[in-house]
């Protein structure tokens, strides 16, 4: 799995990396604008996107429109990204597509483990 980030600036974007690195996919490019993100979604073709919220110039209608087929992993409220994490330490999970503790899950019938029957 190749996974894209962006971020506010350098600093921002060094540290979301740090929070999602792993033997387990691949880290490409970087962004720190919506501009440089939508080139990279062409050179890269990432498989998931870690957006945070504070990104200038970002309009999520383009990004799934220059890549579809990945998921949006949002860093903060992006109305509309596939998961959202409200920290760094979340990131991982959020990519993983595990929802954090207290956040919105459900089973069949609303209820975590319980069946509507």
């Amino acid at each position: 799995m190749t996974i894209l980030c962006a971020a506010a600036g350098r600093d921002e974007l060094g540290a979301l990396k740090r929070a999602v690195v792993s033997a387990s996919w691949e880290l490409v490019g970087g962004a720190t604008s919506g501009v440089e993100l939508l080139a990279q979604l062409a050179e890269f073709r990432p498989d998931v996107i870690v957006l945070d919220a504070r990104v200038a110039g970002v309009d999520l209608a383009e990004v799934r429109r220059a890549r579809p087929a990945a998921r949006v992993v949002a860093l903060g409220v992006i109305p509309g990204a596939d998961m959202e994490a409200s920290e760094l330490g979340q990131l991982r999970d959020a990519i993983l597509g595990v929802r954090p503790v207290g956040g919105p899950v459900g089973g069949p019938g609303g209820r975590p483990g319980r069946s509507s029957r």
